[in-house]
């Protein structure tokens, strides 16, 4: 019989469902070839192609010349809550008061803190798909159930019909990312109100994923938390990464009523106790001195991006098909390339030098495609489409 000691000498039950992402596993793979000195035509990232604008670095090191490198409370320096509180009454439209926000080491500790602050262990979160990677396994972390349900059959079939379906008494949440990764589509207010509809009429909360708010190319980004009686039910998660350039500064926020927001404040005491004081005089630098010009910009650079890579892959006989109106992703269908998306992601990277990540990376709805990022210089999106027609052509 084992003794105590030989007993204890395991890992906590909770990583029984939680892995490395795919993303990471390809990355790493990545690194290796670089290392060996290869050359790699990398449309895995998830990392906007430019560089953090100027007015945020200037923040930063005015911050550090001025000494604000003390701790600052842990939900977040009143002049950045301010700021953030501004945002998102006037672009969100969420009613926000300070008491309800969260400064965060990005998004994804805005996520974590969602889920660490609604679900008991077994509870169930209805997890469209495709679905950013990371966002099953902080589910799985925290004691809840990721119960995956297609994005594809709720736009067809209908929200009520399809979400009903995989109603269960431990549904707690409903987890939406508009504009998503990692396909690039935009949730209309049409499709918002009708999750909305569902979540008040089974009494669910949703959890708001919107990190890429600021990339909508056609249409418009709605925050559900808007819709009528549903920012009392709503944690909204949003980060600097992805609009601003800041991916390796590691700060975003989350905003949500009580009692919700207590729980997350306390997630966020107990793990990193706040962010770096100087990192939020910076983001707040992003937030009241970077114009909205910036972001215009941002978005025609990234949709001339987007049409190139499309077109490429089309005429490859790659499709991408709905056209993706948000983000910086493309996904398109790989089936008639043979095998499974991860065999397929593997090949290509393995013998094209062209990195990809594998659909199945993304959920139930995920296999048959590949994510290809397209914040990449167009030089860069040119030669990667070049090196995988010769590689099609050679098949």
């Amino acid at each position: 019989m084992p003794s105590p000691a030989t007993t204890n000498l395991r890992l906590s039950s909770r990583f029984a469902e939680v892995g490395f992402s795919e993303i990471v596993r390809i990355r790493n793979r990545v690194m290796a070839l670089k290392a060996a000195g290869e050359t790699v035509h990398q449309f895995e990232g998830g990392e906007p192609f430019f560089e953090t604008p100027e007015p945020i670095k200037e923040a930063m090191r005015r911050a550090l010349a001025d000494n604000k490198t003390r701790y600052a409370p842990s939900s977040g320096i009143p002049p950045l809550i301010e700021a953030i509180v501004d945002k998102l009454r006037t672009k969100n439209k969420l009613p926000a008061e300070p008491s309800h926000v969260i400064v965060g080491v990005g998004g994804m500790q805005g996520l974590y803190g969602a889920f660490n602050a609604l679900l008991d262990p077994g509870d169930e979160v209805l997890l469209l798909s495709p679905y950013w990677t990371p966002t099953r396994d902080l589910i799985h972390m925290t004691g809840g159930r990721a119960i995956c349900v297609e994005t594809a059959r709720i736009l067809a079939e209908g929200v009520a019909t399809t979400l009903a379906a995989r109603l269960t008494p431990r549904t707690r949440a409903i987890l939406v990312n508009t504009p998503n990764n990692p396909t690039g589509q935009v949730l209309t207010r049409a499709n918002l109100e009708a999750i909305a509809d569902f979540a008040r009429r089974h009494d669910l909360v949703v959890v708001s994923d919107e990190a890429y708010e600021d990339l909508v190319y056609d249409g418009e980004h709605v925050s559900i938390g808007s819709l009528p009686e549903m920012y009392a039910r709503t944690i909204s998660v949003y980060t600097l990464s992805k609009s601003y350039g800041m991916t390796g500064w590691r700060i975003g926020y989350a905003v949500a009523p009580e009692p919700f927001i207590t729980g997350i404040k306390t997630s966020v005491l107990y793990s990193t106790n706040g962010v770096s004081t100087p990192t939020q005089w910076a983001a707040l630098a992003a937030l009241r001195d970077v114009p909205e010009s910036f972001l215009a910009e941002c978005r025609a650079a990234y949709r001339q991006r987007r049409d190139r890579l499309m077109a490429g892959l089309a005429a490859l006989g790659l499709p991408v098909k709905p056209t993706p109106d948000g983000a910086f992703y493309v996904f398109p269908d790989v089936s008639t390339l043979g095998g499974t998306s991860a065999d397929i992601a593997l090949r290509l990277l393995n013998e094209a030098r062209v990195a990809t990540v594998p659909g199945t990376a993304f959920g139930c709805a995920g296999e048959g495609h590949l994510r290809l990022s397209y914040s990449l210089s167009l030089d860069a999106i040119e030669r990667g489409l070049e090196a995988l027609e010769r590689y099609l052509k050679r098949g």
